[in-house]
Order: structure tokens, then sequence, then C-alpha cells
């Protein structure tokens, strides 16, 4: 069983930064592709991004590409989530998701959920 624990969220003004980050317990992190997908009110959760198991490939959703970046430290269990020029369409609860094997865009092919973290970008 993995625990996941997503920090670092919080109220930036457009244009600003943020950086998650998602700490990970109870199982072999280095064997787990790590998601980050995010919720706005009244949307569905949605995928942004992707990191597979040794860090090395990355994937990411159209709109944060170029302003969105993850990595990971496998010697740390923590997977992060760098987000520049935040716009307010950003606003959503931040998820960091675990799924053994290849990283995925799907929610339902992940195992393991964190609680979220609230972000919130003003105009």
């Amino acid at each position: 069983q993995v625990q996941l624990v997503e920090s670092g969220g919080g109220l930036v003004q457009a244009g600003g930064s943020l950086r998650l980050s998602c700490a990970a317990s109870g199982g072999t992190f280095s064997s787990y592709a790590m998601g980050w997908f995010r919720q706005a009110p009244g949307k569905e959760r949605e995928f942004v991004a992707a990191v597979s198991p040794s860090g090395g490939m990355t994937s990411y959703t159209g709109s944060v590409k170029g302003r969105f970046t993850t990595s990971r430290d496998n010697t740390k269990n923590t997977v992060y989530l760098q987000m520049n020029s935040l716009r307010p369409e950003d606003t959503a609860v931040y998820y960091c998701a675990a799924r053994q094997g290849i990283r995925s865009t799907t929610t339902t092919s992940y195992n393991y959920w964190g609680q979220g973290t609230q972000v919130t970008v003003s105009s």
C-alpha cells in the first residue's frame, strides 16, 4: 500500500510560480510511475503530467507544456511539479498518483492517490 501526501499549493498571482511536492511511503517508490492530475470546480479530473519510474521520461498535457516541469528524486521518495507562468485557468485541486510500471495519462490506470492540494491563481 502506497501513501501519497501533496504539499506546496497556495494562492499566487497570474504569472507567478509554485512548486508542488508529493511524498510517498509504503512501497518501492522507484518502481512506480507518478502522475499529476487536477480538478477544477464542476469539471472532471484531468491529466497534467507524468514521469517514468526512473525519471528519465515525462509527459505533459498540451496546456502546460513549456510552463510546468515534473521531476522526481527516488532517494527522497518524492515527485515534484514545478509550475511557472501560472494562469487563472490553472486554478484547481492538484493530485499526485502512482501506478506500477510505465507512465499513463488516464486516471483509471493509477492505483494510489494523494488527498490533493489547492492551487489558486488570481488575475
